[in-house]
């Protein structure tokens, strides 16, 4: 290896929930560096959506969420000869964690017709009861890795 591996830099926790998860989420959603504005938005969406789920704390369900939506496997692209490969791969948990909260923001942002709160909200909701889109495409990505876990030998 030529280079050397860069230390994990540690995040500050949040300041409402003490949880880095959700520090890592707020600066997620964070868009141009407003992040007083993210942390309205992350912090109104948990609100409502704990209300909605009628949960103590919604930590819980942010927590849930993430987890409904993380996947396992993936498939990466892998070139053998002249042809091209989908190898699965097992998700690192970081990894894991970072794709759901990646999907459950792109398809908040993707919706339409009502503010930014609502939509996360909804789509947190929505993995919390393991629906949704966030929790489709990681079992739509589970599914490609197991069509083609013939070519689990060509991992690296």
């Amino acid at each position: 290896m030529r280079r050397r591996r860069t230390e994990k830099r540690t995040q500050t926790p949040d300041a409402r929930f003490a949880s880095r998860s959700v520090q890592r989420f707020i600066n997620m959603v964070m868009v141009a560096g407003k992040k007083s504005l993210a942390e309205r938005i992350v912090y109104s969406a948990m609100d409502s959506a704990g209300k909605k789920l009628q949960v103590e704390s919604p930590l819980i369900v942010f927590d849930k969420a993430i987890q409904n939506a993380k996947p396992l496997v993936e498939v990466k692209s892998r070139r053998v000869g002249g042809a091209t490969y989908q190898v699965p791969i097992e998700v690192r948990t970081d990894r894991g964690t970072f794709l759901a909260m990646r999907w459950i923001r792109d398809f908040a942002r993707g919706k339409a017709g009502k503010p930014m709160q609502e939509r996360l909200a909804e789509e947190l909701v929505n993995a919390y009861q393991g629906t949704g889109s966030a929790v489709k495409r990681k079992e739509e990505m589970h599914r490609m890795a197991e069509a083609n876990k013939a070519f689990s030998h060509y991992r690296w």
